[in-house]
């Protein structure tokens, strides 16, 4: 995936309903950038001096137009990731992710996918995550 521009990441977000603002392109951009899904806390780190409660409300934003998806990590904490679709984003089906338990980086890992379930009447699934825990190959190789 490369990098994107503000005039790319504009596009974007006018296609999904969502008023570029300076914040959105940035947030935008940075997840689109890095490759890789982030908690809020990685995001307020990499975003400084944006404070918390503005990358938060956009991530909510972006929730709610399906430009990203949330899952939760190996430990616990929310990571966001753009979603592969740039169409409506169907939150039950995708692909699995791998939370390494030494230096706690989660990936990507596009090329496991998890298809959708069927439950049992009465159920009705509004995410489904698949989280593979362990060492990544980077911290392997460091034994």
């Amino acid at each position: 995936m490369n990098s994107i521009d503000n005039n790319k990441a504009e596009e974007m977000l006018k296609q999904k309903g969502v008023r570029p603002t300076a914040n959105r392109i940035l947030i935008l951009k940075t997840l689109h950038n890095e490759h890789r899904p982030m908690s809020l806390s990685t995001m307020e780190a990499i975003l400084l001096p944006m404070d918390k409660s503005s990358i938060f409300r956009v991530l909510t934003l972006f929730l709610e137009h399906d430009i990203v998806h949330a899952f939760e990590d190996g430990k616990g904490a929310l990571n966001y990731e753009l979603c592969s679709h740039h169409d409506s984003h169907d939150h039950t089906a995708g692909h699995a992710h791998f939370y390494c338990e030494k230096c706690t980086r989660t990936f990507c890992l596009n090329d496991i996918p998890v298809e959708h379930v069927d439950l049992p009447d009465g159920f009705k699934a509004n995410s489904l995550s698949f989280i593979i825990k362990g060492e990544c190959p980077e911290c392997s190789r460091r034994k």
